[in-house]
């Protein structure tokens, strides 16, 4: 959660560092994913799609905010399914 929230404060802050934001989500990801934290690892896929979208890397942001789209699916989080939805 603490490495989440790393790349939140690199991602939201008046110059967002895209690369430092990224590198957090992913050391995330990693983590989450070695410990079974499903919902974790959608959120993270999630921010990092809308980071990519404000970097205007639209191929990276629609593959990112897919994944997070179907572990929300999968797992019946239909509020952020429908949110990934949107940002898609």
């Amino acid at each position: 959660m603490g490495l989440r929230l790393q790349g939140e404060l690199a991602a939201h802050g008046v110059s967002p560092d895209i690369a430092l934001a990224s590198a957090h989500y992913y050391q995330a990801i990693s983590l989450a994913s070695q410990l079974g934290m499903r919902p974790l690892v959608a959120h993270c896929h999630f921010r990092l799609g809308t980071l990519y979208c404000r970097a205007d890397n639209r191929e990276q942001a629609r593959q990112q905010l897919s994944t997070a789209a179907a572990l929300f699916r999968e797992m019946g989080m239909t509020y952020w399914l429908d949110q990934a939805a949107v940002e898609i």
